[in-house]
């Protein structure tokens, strides 16, 4: 995500030059060009997903509805809201603060700033919900070193062959 914030930085630098009075960007051509900065954030943020997920650099999506899809094919699978805030931000950061000039309130630019931020850090990842929530039990072994440390103590500590039956029957107990 380094390049996606990157551009992300790139859109606040461009703010911080930008004229305010009463709460409103007095030029909106800053402004239009911090959202379209930002908007290629969250672009960057999905491309980098996507080549981590096998998508090759000549198969990345190249326009809205190629992201629309590569995010359905992709990505929605295991975050089924990654879309709607795709849309949410295509239509705040592209249509209206970008290409229509729309948004010029101060708080309203630093929120769709914000949701950008949000979206590539925290949405744009790699989906919690594809990792493991329930164990298998060939994790065992690799998510709970001591329970099998446990083990291997109580059988340590039976030496004589008369108490390696209780042992066994300790590990089926605990197993």
């Amino acid at each position: 995500m380094r390049e996606a914030v990157r551009y992300l930085q790139n859109a606040r630098d461009i703010l911080r030059k930008a004229k305010i009075e009463d709460d409103t960007y007095t030029d909106v051509k800053p402004v239009r060009e911090a959202c379209g900065t930002a908007y290629l954030a969250v672009l960057e943020a999905i491309n980098e997903v996507l080549l981590r997920r096998g998508v090759s650099k000549k198969d990345l999506p190249k326009s809205v509805d190629g992201y629309r899809k590569a995010l359905q094919k992709h990505l929605v699978v295991h975050n089924g809201k990654l879309i709607r805030e795709f849309e949410k931000l295509y239509d705040a950061l592209h249509i209206a603060g970008y290409y229509r000039g729309l948004i010029y309130d101060v708080d309203m630019v630093k929120d769709a700033l914000k949701a950008a931020r949000t979206f590539i850090l925290e949405k744009a990842v790699e989906p919690r919900s594809s990792q493991r929530t329930q164990r298998s039990p060939r994790d065992w072994n690799t998510q709970q070193p001591h329970r099998m440390g446990d083990h291997r103590n109580r059988l340590k500590r039976c030496s004589s062959a008369d108490s390696a039956p209780s042992a066994v029957n300790e590990l089926r107990i605990l197993g």
